[in-house]
């Protein structure tokens, strides 16, 4: 069962173009983004899907010097794209990761991978009911899924959000994994300049040793210090539309 890590990645951001070159600690939004995914365990392969613009030219760079495989597919089309990054690298089972979420969790990832597997499930998420901090974004389903959803999902928002047509068809078997305590009111995502700066006080705070830091880590940082959770708390996630 070959298991494959695809990360979305382009450089036309609406809200923040070119956020995933963003540079912190020398490094850039999206080298730090395949950093924190390098130990989550049963993992066969780490793939950035990119678009074939000529502005990600510069991801595909990147992508070579950080030494990370990379798919170029449809701008637009991002189901069409993710398919194709599937096939391409023979992939049963897809992690589907941003790369706007530089503090994605591992460990998360690694158990979410374990329920995925002993549960014999088409699709598991933590983005269904949050119940995580917004940037902690993983969902884990099989390329069978993935077909069905290319073939069959024809809303505009299903193409470009990839999996609302798995999660939304009862036929396939799901499960929504959850924390035990309800962190949803955070965000730690990267979308606007406001996420940026917390991104930013929070790399500043706990990532001084170059050391890959626990997402509870960043939790007790805002909780030591609520004038953080202040900087983004009122920005809004854009809406998937059915």
């Amino acid at each position: 069962m070959k298991t494959v890590v695809i990360i979305q990645a382009r450089m036309g951001s609406t809200r923040l173009p070119g956020k995933v070159m963003k540079k912190l600690f020398g490094k850039t939004i999206l080298q730090h983004v395949t950093d924190r995914i390098s130990s989550i365990g049963d993992i066969n392969e780490v793939v950035i899907a990119t678009t074939e613009s000529s502005l990600d030219n510069i991801i595909v760079d990147e992508a070579k010097a950080i030494g990370i495989n990379v798919f170029r597919g449809n701008e637009n089309d991002v189901l069409d794209r993710y398919y194709k990054a599937a096939l391409t690298y023979q992939a049963e089972t897809i992690i589907r990761i941003t790369s706007d979420c530089p503090l994605v969790d591992s460990n998360i990832v690694s158990s979410m991978i374990s329920q995925y597997n002993n549960g014999d499930y088409d699709y598991v998420s933590n983005t269904i009911n949050r119940t995580f901090p917004r940037g902690l974004d993983a969902e884990i389903f099989s390329i069978h899924a993935l077909e069905e959803a290319f073939l069959n999902a024809s809303s505009p928002s299903f193409r470009e959000h990839v999996t609302p047509y798995i999660y939304n068809k009862s036929e396939f078997k799901i499960f929504n994994y959850l924390n035990d305590i309800d962190y949803s009111r955070y965000r730690w995502t990267l979308d606007t300049v406001e996420d940026w700066k917390l991104i930013e006080s929070i790399y500043c705070c706990l990532y001084e040793s170059k050391q890959i830091y626990d997402w509870r880590n960043i939790i007790s940082l805002m909780e030591s210090k609520p004038e953080l959770h202040q900087i983004n708390c009122h920005i809004e996630q854009k809406k998937v539309m059915n």
